[in-house]
């Protein structure tokens, strides 16, 4: 099956943290003590298990250079102020050289743009898409380009700093008003960090001081919206930051990456989009685009207009999930939320995962990785749009460290050097196998592996259509719609029955399908057909009839997916 009829599967992965071997764990720790992952730790290996796990694309975190404590400047990168770096590795979007690889990374670090030219080369001999982050709305606070290309000029290097805002300048400034902080400028420094006149800072914040809550370790771009004088918009003629941004996307489809993933792409005007992606897709057409986008009043306008490929499913699906795993709503909510999306869900990226997000398995969340599996047979299967783990997500790693900049919040820490845990083991110092893992975390990953493949395995999830069983189940006396969710998808011949109980304990239910999803699909009443639920490999004996319920056995937090000849 070519990889452009596949249902999208991406592995998102941390490259500072995947494969890092040091387990000396120390809190707040250098890259000396605590070690980093390289580039080079994604074998051949490594990448044929990830793309036997289900994966179509792996989404690479964090490659771009970005501001860190860590000293290089003997390879000619300058050093950044302490101050204004969120960790010891510092964070991953604040970008310091839109055009260079990270040096964390690399091995050998003269060598690392082509370190990462093999790693492009080795992701697709594995049969996998590439994905890379791209970071539009902000940078490090002191961005500066070492390797730009002939010709390029710096952001912010022509800029105007007498003007709070002019369309050509790349920044933001507030005239007259050094930078300040409601934090340690000086961080250890015989000198502050000093910044004059103050820029804006990333996360809209147009005023000299900011707080440790801010994104204070980075500037806010100008794309020619004056947030002073009522967000007006100064697109004609072409602001200079739309030109600088391209080019830099124009850059990275030359080095053969598949996609980019777009952080907080609503923080940048759709107009640029609009100007930008079209003309990337002329010289790259096989680029897909994915917006970090939280407003659904903007969806359409980020898809239709912005011509972004897919957008993050996070106020929607991700937070209702959740909310149900947590015993804090109903599933009957999952209704409202395909229905809220009025045709566009097919362009959704469904997750439960991500390095913004808390782990699934951890306390804040659901508790261990198994208490999550009815939410990830839904968010997988519920219709043809891709679907997105993080790495370790299918070990159940917790993420309950104290990594240092990062504490201890369910998170994997994206600012610190670090070992994860559950991948380390699997890593296996390149082996990459279950020797060192335990019967739990080898159960929950055999899951994941056999739920991921069946969406592209079996074409009525990968292609086909999908009707809500909800409306016809909520009698509360065989079936308790509050705590089970029940829904089928057909293509051609097959037809898949979906069943997902969040309880803890077994449930006994009677699933009713109703007349009308016989007529939608165009299929006939079957009484006792063999059904075999793929998730177990097991054969059972079901009745589809009209407005008759299907009596069927669930285990506590656990789901079914029986597929039917028609």
């Amino acid at each position: 099956m070519d990889i452009k009829e596949k249902k999208i599967i991406i592995y998102a992965v941390l490259p500072r943290l995947f494969a890092n071997r040091n387990i000396s764990h120390i809190r707040n720790a250098t890259l000396e003590q605590n070690g980093c992952g390289k580039m080079n730790d994604f074998s051949v290996k490594a990448l044929n298990e990830i793309k036997n796990l289900g994966a179509t694309h792996i989404w690479y975190i964090g490659l771009i250079e970005h501001a860190t404590k860590t000293n290089y400047s003997p390879y000619g990168i300058r050093v950044d102020h302490p101050a204004i770096v969120k960790g010891n590795a510092g964070s991953p979007y604040a970008i310091k050289d839109y055009y260079d690889i990270d040096p964390d990374l690399a091995e050998n670090v003269p060598e690392r743009m082509k370190e990462f030219e093999c790693l492009v080369q080795r992701t697709h001999a594995a049969g996998l898409k590439m994905v890379m982050d791209f970071v539009p709305n902000h940078v490090a606070r002191q961005y500066h380009s070492d390797v730009k290309p002939e010709g390029v000029t710096d952001l912010g290097e022509n800029d105007d700093t007498s003007k709070a805002f002019s369309p050509q300048n790349n920044f933001y400034y507030i005239p007259g008003e050094k930078f300040q902080g409601n934090f340690d400028l000086f961080s250890g420094c015989p000198k502050p960090y000093e910044e004059f006149p103050a820029k804006a800072t990333g996360n809209d914040q147009f005023a000299p001081c900011v707080n440790t809550t801010d994104w204070y370790e980075t500037v806010k771009l100008n794309y020619g919206v004056d947030y002073i004088d009522n967000r007006s918009k100064h697109f004609n003629p072409i602001p200079d930051t739309w030109n600088k941004m391209l080019d830099i996307l124009l850059f990275w489809g030359s080095k053969k990456v598949d996609g980019f993933r777009c952080d907080m792409a609503e923080m940048v005007p759709v107009e640029f989009w609009h100007w930008a992606i079209p003309q990337v897709k002329e010289k790259y057409p096989h680029i897909i685009f994915i917006a970090e986008i939280y407003n659904p009043g903007e969806y359409r306008n980020y898809l239709f207009y912005g011509k972004f490929d897919y957008l993050y499913d996070k106020v929607g699906l991700y937070d209702s999930l959740r909310s149900i795993t947590c015993g804090r709503e109903s599933c009957t909510v999952l209704t409202s939320r395909w229905q809220s999306l009025n045709g566009i869900q097919s362009r959704m990226l469904n997750f439960l995962e991500n390095h913004d997000e808390q782990r699934l398995a951890s306390d804040f969340f659901a508790g261990n990785g198994f208490n999550g599996i009815p939410a990830m047979i839904i968010s997988a299967t519920m219709n043809t749009n891709p679907i997105m783990i993080y790495f370790g997500q299918e070990l159940g790693e917790r993420g309950m460290d104290s990594e240092g900049y990062s504490g201890r919040d369910g998170r994997t820490s994206i600012f610190d050097y670090w070992t994860v845990n559950t991948i380390s083991r699997w890593c296996n110092k390149g082996q990459y196998n279950n020797k060192y893992l335990n019967e739990n975390e080898i159960k929950l990953r055999s899951f994941y592996k056999r739920l991921l493949n069946i969406c592209n395995s079996e074409k009525a999830i990968r292609e086909g259509e999908f009707f809500d069983l909800t409306y016809a189940n909520c009698n509360g006396w065989t079936y308790n719609e509050h705590k089970q969710f029940a829904f089928l998808r057909k293509k051609d011949d097959e037809l898949l029955l979906i069943i997902v109980n969040f309880k803890e304990f077994p449930v006994n239910i009677g699933v009713n399908i109703p007349k009308h999803a016989f007529d939608f699909f165009g299929i006939f009443p079957m009484a006792n057909i063999q059904a075999i639920d793929l998730l177990s490999n097991t054969t059972e004996h079901l009745s589809l009839l009209p407005d008759k319920t299907t009596p069927i056995s669930i285990e506590g937090r656990n789901g079914k997916i029986f597929k039917i000849k028609v």
